[in-house]
């Protein structure tokens, strides 16, 4: 049997049993593995850390995605930087009502790989009509982009280092305040409240936030492969309240089937442990 192991701190390890490696690749950015196993099925692993696999991604992507639409139901143009799994794109494109979904990822090998290897969260993106594929940095496209054009931002990232350091940064977030229409919203992947290094990260992304934005919420969510599976995503706006202006009816009336967010869960998510609050705050 052979084990995958990824240090989630100094002093704690998580391992999973895997079948083969499928793949590897050192990209012009990050080295990309893809394992199979029976647990959690085809995963991919960038630099040595767990990114997406078979069982668990639609935790992910339902509450990156679901949250900002049960919010604003009229959203029609979408900027998601990263997101090369696809999986992002993928639920975005579930919604009849957007018009133009533009995915700004720096690797085109990790996409290029995923409709390959990981077709779960892949598969049908790059068909879609909507879809605009652009492999740049993020950071730049959002510089060069014009002001007011996007409804919405999901910053589906990697953790602050390496290709992921630029969008856990003031000017990066000031950017894309720039580019958001009045009733603008921002995603962003928020790292994690329990290990030291990742609950540090969460507050330097927090207080920069705060700084820019006059609307900032964080919610939770359980994500079992991820450093402790309690992580979070941050939540900021111009004018619009994820709780107050939360829109049951226009969402339910979409009709999508999903895995992991509800309307009840929205409310809850938002509810967060009193050491989460605390740090955050502190």
């Amino acid at each position: 049997m052979n084990w995958y192991t990824e240090q989630w701190s100094n002093d704690c390890k998580f391992s999973i049993a895997y079948d083969k490696k499928i793949y590897s690749e050192q990209s012009s950015f990050q080295q990309i593995n893809f394992y199979q196993g029976k647990e959690f099925g085809t995963f991919f692993t960038l630099d040595g850390l767990m990114m997406v696999n078979e069982k668990d991604e639609f935790i992910y992507h339902d509450m990156i995605v679901h949250p900002a639409f049960a919010t604003n139901p009229n959203i029609k143009k979408v900027l998601i930087i990263g997101g090369g799994d696809g999986g992002t794109a993928r639920e975005v494109l579930r919604y009849p009502n957007v018009e133009e979904v533009v995915m700004a990822e720096i690797d085109e090998r990790v996409f290029r790989l995923c409709q390959q290897y990981l077709p779960v969260t892949a598969r049908g993106v790059e068909e879609d009509s909507r879809m605009k594929l652009r492999f740049e940095d993020g950071l730049e496209y959002v510089r060069n982009a014009p002001d007011q054009s996007f409804d919405l931002i999901l910053v589906d990232s990697t953790d602050p280092v390496s290709v992921g350091e630029g969008l856990f940064t003031k000017p990066f977030y000031k950017e894309c305040y720039r580019v958001l229409n009045a009733d603008g919203i921002l995603i962003n992947q928020h790292e994690s409240p329990y290990f030291a290094e990742y609950a540090a990260n969460m507050k330097k992304a927090h207080t920069k936030i705060k700084d820019i934005f006059p609307i900032t919420h964080v919610y939770q969510y359980h994500m079992p492969t991820y450093p402790s599976g309690h992580w979070l995503f941050g939540f900021a706006s111009k004018r619009l309240d994820p709780l107050k202006n939360l829109n049951v009816k226009a969402w339910e009336q979409f009709g999508l089937k999903t895995k992991y967010y509800n309307t009840n869960l929205h409310i809850g998510a938002f509810g967060l442990p009193n050491y989460v609050k605390e740090a955050l705050n502190r």
